[in-house]
């Protein structure tokens, strides 16, 4: 019975080739798309799932509230986590993870090599207790006890010792807090899976700089730089410790949060939610959001629906063509359950003929997919058993969806009336088809729709005047004390070229994270009104450097000691004008800080948005620094256009005075644009996507236009006989689809913009929804099938009439 059901299916195939044809490149173009969406979000959800216990594991988060909106960040202060684990039995182990904002990039040496290395973490001797790593050279056991101790991550190794052992061989490493030789104790790579904790060099946290502060600090209100991770013990409640850890917070902290005017919560994140959470800031590594992925998976899904929808429309609109199949299986005894099961089969058929195309056209695919992605999907077809059961779901899926329809349909055709030949009434599927067409054309307009929207605001971002000066800037930092002791006079040396306008140091730069902050207060505010400014150290040329504008007072000066520039939202917050602002005194308030710091207000800056414009400009300002110690960064502004040759001239004074340092340097203005990673990488996804979707349902288009020109051939010729224009025949033809299209516009138009306007929302500075995107959506979806549907539409209307009624 099998046997004849697949036989019956093949010889269907061959006979109708086009249809075949549409259908199989649909389904292999759809399963594509729908196929590495799967894997792309199965391989996001896989972080951090692979440590040992690792149900049991999870991260302490911090929500803080001074005054304003309520800040939720992925770290918290130092003796946090330790004293979790003394208070609470049902701990079984805790470590942290601690990363200095000022020793961001390390210059490694051994014997005669050196090379940059960045991303490394100082952690407590635990880490590896709780985190499971492949060590390829040492063991985890002590890797981390002894000070000074350090585990490189396997291509950094390679790069310095090649495929020998590393271990007990030292490193002098420099780093913005000094020089310093490290033993390596152990090399690890990242085969078990991936991990939020991505680092190249894991150093012992008892090794100086951050590592030695985060071991000796006792704020429990301040300092929330520190990743901090605890396991559980086994079938321990981690909803039970978070409910105790209130009072855990008040038993430690409540003078030092009360004197500081802060309310901190403390909860407890599970690890493997932790790299699809975008709601906490501060975070190790790059995160990506569930709705990203869950808005993924409607694209796969509604794709490889749309392939299946072609199926149904070109299964049932052939369905004159089979009636009498059906007809004669009915009189010769099948029953409806068996010609249900005939045409499910074809439709498995063809599903499983889509989905095995699809698979080498995935792996040709795969590198260019993974790079519009910035992912590392991988296809290990023979490796991998959940992929077959992945690939048997959607050919089990697609086969169903799209051949159920056609199967109860054309298997409830009446015998009788089919071997008379009447079967007209049988056959009056066409409002259904016109309807999975609507449908079609409403997710294609709702994803041309967000291209249009998307790359407006992306253009928004790119164009918006940000209250600083991006073109024409570059940035050079100093990551070792041998370059940070020639700052000086590299600065001056570079402002004597011509095409160097102005050259200002810093510790930041915008579109950094700023990870400095203090509480601010006037003579006349209490603790509780206290305001939380963030600030960057800078000396008297950054602001020219920058193009920064003031509102009022005046800029830095050389020796301007004690004295801030702060922006119009820090003077309304701490209750000034900033008008008159300048002159007006502020004080920090620290627990941490004996002696509160009193600051003169030199000047007021007009608000300008340092970081993304997801967020709105947030209180902020400059502290004077004359300690060029305290510096990393000097931004070059420019006003040369040959940057080849500017490069050249800043390069040589650069080996001038630092020759054995690298010379490195970043445009302030791509700076800013790698905010947007996670936004033109959803552009890149959705361009892509919709154009797929929309080759899919064209090619729907195309063979029901080519059917519906076939069923009235004769009609045609009659027209034709009887005067109709070429012409008309076109408008005739096509018109029954373009008013499909138009309605699809009409339902597509509220759904994309309520989906819009929500994507937007997340952004405190973005682009207005404007009728003429909608327009040029549904102009564009019209367009395409007019084409579409004109090809089959002019063939049908140039036939010669002679041909179409030689069997009248």
């Amino acid at each position: 019975m099998i046997k004849s059901y697949f036989l019956t299916a093949i010889r269907f195939l061959q006979k109708n080739r086009t249809f075949s044809f549409i259908n199989i490149l649909g389904l292999a173009t759809g399963t594509v798309c729908c196929l590495y969406i799967l894997l792309y979000v199965q391989e996001q959800f896989s972080y951090d799932r692979h440590y040992r216990q690792a149900g049991d594991i999870y991260r302490v988060n911090t929500s803080l509230k001074s005054t304003g909106d309520a800040a939720h960040i992925a770290t918290t202060s130092p003796p946090i986590a330790p004293a979790i684990k003394n208070d609470f039995p049902e701990v079984q182990q805790y470590t942290r993870v601690a990363i200095s904002q000022t020793e961001n990039r390390h210059l490694l040496h051994f014997k005669d090599k050196s090379l940059y290395a960045e991303d490394a973490a100082y952690v407590d001797s635990t880490f590896f207790d709780i985190f499971t790593y492949h060590f390829v050279n040492g063991q985890p056991a002590d890797a981390l006890a002894a000070p000074y101790s350090v585990v490189l991550l396997q291509p950094v190794a390679e790069k310095l010792f090649g495929h020998t052992d590393p271990v007990g061989n030292i490193l002098r490493i420099e780093h913005a807090g000094g020089v310093h030789d490290f033993k390596v104790t152990g090399v690890v790579d990242e085969s078990m899976g991936k991990s939020h904790l991505h680092a190249n060099l894991f150093f012992s946290m008892n090794s100086g700089g951050v590592g030695e502060f985060v071991l000796h600090s006792d704020s429990w209100a301040t300092n929330n730089f520190v990743a901090a991770y605890i396991k559980l013990k086994p079938h321990s409640s981690a909803t039970t410790l978070e409910d105790k850890l209130p009072a855990f917070l008040q038993q430690h902290g409540a003078a030092q949060l009360k004197a500081m005017g802060t309310q901190k919560v403390l909860t407890l994140q599970p690890i493997a939610d932790v790299h699809t959470s975008d709601t906490f800031t501060l975070g190790l590594g790059k995160t990506v959001s569930k709705r990203f992925l869950y808005l993924l998976l409607l694209i796969g899904g509604l794709i490889q629906l749309i392939a299946c929808i072609n199926f149904m429309n070109l299964s049932t609109a052939r369905a004159s063509k089979r009636a009498k199949e059906v007809g004669i299986r009915k009189v010769m005894g099948a029953k409806r359950k068996d010609l249900v099961k005939q045409f499910i089969g074809e439709s498995l058929l063809l599903s499983a003929v889509g989905v095995f195309i699809a698979i080498p056209l995935l792996m040709i695919l795969l590198p260019w997919l993974n790079q519009m992605t910035q992912a590392q999907v991988q296809l290990s077809v023979f490796a991998d058993f959940r992929l077959w059961l992945l690939i048997a779901a959607l050919i089990g899926g697609t086969g169903l969806i799209a051949g159920s329809y056609p199967a109860f349909y054309l298997s409830a055709f009446n015998s009788v009336k089919v071997m008379k030949g009447n079967f007209s009434n049988q056959i009056s599927a066409a409002g259904i088809r016109r309807s999975l067409v609507v449908f079609q054309f409403v997710l294609s307009i709702v994803l041309i729709t967000g291209i249009i929207i998307i790359y407006s605001q992306l253009n928004y971002i790119r164009n918006r005047d940000l209250g600083f000066d991006k073109d024409q800037q570059l940035v050079l930092s100093f990551d070792t004390p041998e370059a940070k002791s020639k700052m000086t006079a590299l600065a001056s040396s570079l402002r004597q070229l011509p095409e160097i306008k102005s050259a200002g140091m810093s510790n930041n730069y915008p579109s950094r994270f700023v990870f400095n902050d203090v509480h601010l207060r006037t003579p006349v505010t209490d603790v509780a009104h206290a305001v939380d400014a963030q600030f960057m150290l800078t000396d008297e040329n950054f602001t020219s450097a920058t193009g920064i504008q003031l509102a009022s007072g005046r800029p830095f000066r050389d020796n301007d000691s004690n004295r801030i520039l702060i922006n119009e939202t820090l003077a309304r917050q701490l209750g000034l004008d900033p008008k008159t602002a300048e002159g007006q005194h502020v004080f920090t308030h620290s627990v941490d800080i004996a002696t509160p710091v009193n600051f003169e207000i030199a000047g007021v800056m007009k608000d300008f948005n340092y970081s993304s414009l997801q967020d709105a400009v947030k209180p902020f300002m400059l502290i004077y620094d004359g300690e060029v110690a305290d510096f990393s960064h000097i931004i070059l502004n420019s006003n040369s256009k040959n940057y080849k040759a500017l490069l050249g001239k800043i390069e040589g004074v650069w080996k001038t005075l630092l020759p054995n340092v690298p010379f490195e340097y970043v445009f302030l203005d791509e700076a800013i644009q790698k905010q947007y990673e996670t936004e033109m990488t959803l552009s890149r996804i959705i361009n892509c996507f919709t154009l797929i979707a929309i080759l899919i349902s064209c090619l729907g288009l195309f063979g029901l236009a080519s059917f519906s020109a076939e069923q009235r051939r004769k009609e045609i010729g009659i027209r034709k006989a009887l005067g109709a224009s070429a012409s008309g025949i076109v408008r005739l033809l096509s018109g029954d689809f373009l008013k499909l299209v138009m309605i699809a516009l009409l339902i597509a138009t509220p759904i994309a913009w309520y989906a819009m306007n929500k994507w937007l929302s997340a952004y405190a500075y973005r682009v207005p929804l404007q009728w003429w995107m909608f327009a040029a959506a549904g102009s564009l979806a019209i367009f395409i099938a007019l084409v579409t549907v004109s090809f089959q539409s002019v063939r049908a209307a140039t036939v010669n009439p002679v041909k179409s009624l030689r069997t009248e």
